[in-house]
Parts: C-alpha cells; sequence; structure tokens
C-alpha cells in the first residue's frame, strides 16, 4: 500500500508582511513573465552597489557565506541606529545572486536593525517562486540569516531628531 504526501503549494505571499520596499520588488515579478523576470533581475544585479575603499581593504575572510554555492561576503557597517550591507559578489559570473542582494539591500539598508528583523522566515521560498531563482534557497537563506543575525547585535542607537 503507497502513502502519497499531500504536495503543498508554493506560498506566493509570505507568512508575514515584509518591508514595503520588498513587497513592491516582489508585487513587480509576480505580474511578468519570465523574459521580463530574467532582464528585471540582470538589471537590479547592476544595482548592487560596488565596495567601498573601507571596506574593500578589510579582510573580509569572517564574512564569507559558506552556504551559497557562489563566493559571496556579506559586510554590515552600524552607524547611528541604523544599518548598511555591502556584498562582495562576482556580478557577472552570479547576476541572480546580486540581484537578490540589491533587492535586499534596497529594502534593509541605512534602516534600524528592525528592517532586517522584519524580513520573515519565508521570505526567500516565497522570493524564488515569484522571481523565479531556481534551487537557491540554502545559499539565499543563509545571507538573510546572516544579516538578521548582524542586525540582532547590531548596537543600539536612537537617532538624533536631525539625523
Amino acid at each position: 500500500m503507497s502513502c502519497a504526501l499531500p504536495v503543498q503549494p508554493m506560498p506566493t505571499q509570505p507568512s508575514s508582511p515584509l518591508p514595503l520596499p520588498l513587497e513592491r520588488v516582489l508585487g513587480a515579478f509576480r505580474t511578468m513573465g519570465r523574459e521580463e523576470k530574467m532582464q528585471s533581475l540582470l538589471s537590479w544585479s547592476k544595482r548592487l552597489e560596488p565596495l567601498p575603499p573601507h571596506i574593500a581593504a578589510l579582510d573580509r575572510s569572517d564574512f564569507s557565506v559558506p552556504e551559497c554555492q557562489t563566493k559571496v561576503e556579506l559586510i554590515p557597517e552600524a552607524h547611528d541606529g541604523r544599518i548598511h550591507f555591502y556584498a562582495d559578489v562576482n556580478v557577472r559570473q552570479s547576476p541572480t545572486v546580486a540581484a537578490f542582494l540589491a533587492i535586499v539591500f534596497s529594502a534593509v539598508n541605512d534602516q534600524p536593525p528592525a528592517v532586517t528583523l522584519a524580513i520573515p522566515a519565508d521570505f526567500v521560498p516565497t522570493l524564488m517562486h515569484d522571481v523565479g531563482l531556481g534551487a537557491r534557497e540554502v545559499g539565499l537563506s543563509a545571507m538573510v540569516a546572516r544579516m538578521q543575525d548582524f542586525a540582532r547585535r547590531a548596537p543600539a542607537h536612537t537617532p538624533t531628531a536631525t539625523s
């Protein structure tokens, strides 16, 4: 006697609300055809900012994401109660990873740690479904987990009224 497990549909919405910039991007991807998604991913990959000299000069070996098949270094910087993430990834060799990071960074950079921590646990599977990133869940999830770990440990600063 065989027992088949029910097939779970892929989520089209994350379980918790996303930061608004991420929801906008995913909403746009949901309306695109495959070719348009690929072009948009390529466009997003080009938005990943280059490492500034003070970050490029660091020994970044502690910032690698070994779970990702692509060589990725994820470098956080905290100032005045806000976080900014940088990534060292070969955009030409790994445009989908660069696009993923650019999309996430567009929502969390220069925001309080709470914004990074608000990314729900099922964000990566939802993104993979909506954007079509294939079988990269382990590495992409590891990148989000690293960002959230830093956000939890980021120094708590209260921004002043002028910032």
